[in-house]
């Protein structure tokens, strides 16, 4: 991962520096700031800045999971989309079910292993997505389905319905599905393995 370096008077100018050089958009930049040089006697200080271009960093993160894969000795293929600037790695493997383990633990051991890597290589968190075989989405729209099916059962019946435990990434897709929902709405309870959704009836409705 290519790493640039660039000086300023203050932190702004060191940026402008950045963006004329490598020809790009300050949000298609990951900044940090270095250190501040001291100005002597006859020396004004300078800001001194390190810049990581984006596409850099989604190129870094497809090459790392092609080689930590394959070391693992998985025949893969990554394929990478952007979605509102988040790339998404869908991988296609000789073992998906292995991949993925059950209900997805060891893909989201792989995510969290390579989340590592990157906040490790450029000093902060950077968003992205790691699938294999469209499992995420496949599994999202299953949700989406059930979510909505329980919550026709629940505004028909006005007893509130209490989900199996699920994990951040899948209670969040209940509540994002139901946000809108006039008839009933989502709480998370219990504590963390074993947290869940109940879906409830409103009131009013």
């Amino acid at each position: 991962m290519e790493k640039h370096r660039f000086t300023g008077k203050t932190k702004v100018e060191a940026i402008e520096h950045a963006k004329i050089e490598l020809q790009e958009l300050e949000e298609n930049m990951v900044i940090k700031e270095i250190e501040t040089a001291k100005g002597g006697l006859f020396k004004s200080k300078k800001i001194e800045i390190e810049v990581i271009e984006k596409r850099e960093i989604v190129r870094d993160i497809k090459n790392y999971l092609n080689k930590l894969l394959k070391d693992l000795g998985f025949s893969i293929n990554i394929e990478v989309k952007m979605n509102a600037d988040v790339p998404t790695y869908t991988i296609y493997s000789n073992n998906d079910s292995l991949l993925i383990g059950k209900n997805g633990k060891n893909l989201q051991a792989l995510s969290i292993v390579v989340n590592q890597y990157v906040k490790k290589e450029i000093g902060e968190s950077f968003k992205f997505l790691i699938d294999v075989n469209q499992y995420k989405e496949k599994h999202e729209q299953a949700l989406v389905r059930l979510a909505k099916k329980i919550a026709r059962e629940v505004a028909t019946t006005k007893i509130e319905a209490k989900m199996d435990s699920m994990n951040s990434y899948q209670r969040r897709i209940i509540h994002n599905t139901l946000s809108n929902n006039k008839k009933v709405y989502t709480e998370s309870e219990g504590e963390e393995p074993n947290r869940y959704v109940v879906i409830k009836p409103k009131e009013d409705a």
